[in-house]
């Protein structure tokens, strides 16, 4: 690490900030000018900057090497700066992903939120995050942890559900089918019958163990 490196600290409120994530209003408690000090952090390798106006903190151990977090986990630091780290749940194909379900990297994430908001490209890849407006406190969510640190992710049982009531959202389709098999598997079928009945999936329900059932050779 070079001596640049070591001579600019990250200010510790900054540090502190839920998955890492920042934006040039959350670094007004530390900085003046957050914008220039946030350009010169990323010059100095202890910021990314993952799109227009977001910055990752690189972890310590990776600061000078070749560090990209995951589009699920950049997706959840994104939406969790905005709307705050217990309103922001990745759902779907992104859930899915991060579930093991769908072992391929994605080129879109996909968050639950409580507001609609317009689509994020990345700028350190060709990725998008794109935001869904639904009820948080409805959904069946749990702690998962990402490269940036713990976010919220739906249930295999939630998001069986959610890939079934709308299996193109993320633009990976294809990859569906599979996902809802893997994910049924392990699966409280109780559980899932007990969600869609709740939030008037019974139709998404009936999908997902059509494609469970042919994947599975039932």
């Amino acid at each position: 690490m070079d001596d640049r490196r070591r001579s600019t600290p990250l200010p510790a409120s900054l540090a502190r900030l839920p998955l890492g994530t920042l934006r040039p209003r959350d670094a007004e408690v530390a900085y003046s000018h957050p914008r220039a000090q946030l350009a010169r952090l990323v010059e100095r390798g202890l910021l990314r900057r993952v799109a227009d106006g977001y910055y990752v903190i690189v972890p310590q151990e990776m600061v000078g090497r070749r560090w990209l977090p995951s589009v699920e986990a950049t997706a959840a630091g994104i939406a969790s700066a905005i709307y705050g780290v217990d309103n922001a749940v990745l759902m779907g194909i992104s859930a899915a992903r991060i579930h093991g379900a769908i072992p391929r990297a994605l080129a879109t994430a996909v968050v639950a939120v409580p507001k609609q908001h317009r689509p994020i490209a990345l700028t350190d890849r060709s990725a998008v995050v794109r935001f869904v407006k639904r009820d948080i406190d409805r959904l069946d969510a749990e702690r998962v942890q990402t490269p940036l640190g713990s976010a919220l992710a739906t249930s295999p049982e939630q998001t069986i559900l959610d890939l079934a009531h709308r299996p193109s959202l993320g633009d990976a389709e294809v990859e569906v089918p599979s996902a809802i098999a893997d994910l049924y598997g392990r699966s409280d079928e109780k559980r899932i019958a007990e969600l869609a009945a709740d939030q008037r999936l019974m139709a998404s329900l009936r999908r997902a163990e059509v494609w469970a059932g042919a994947k599975r050779g039932r």
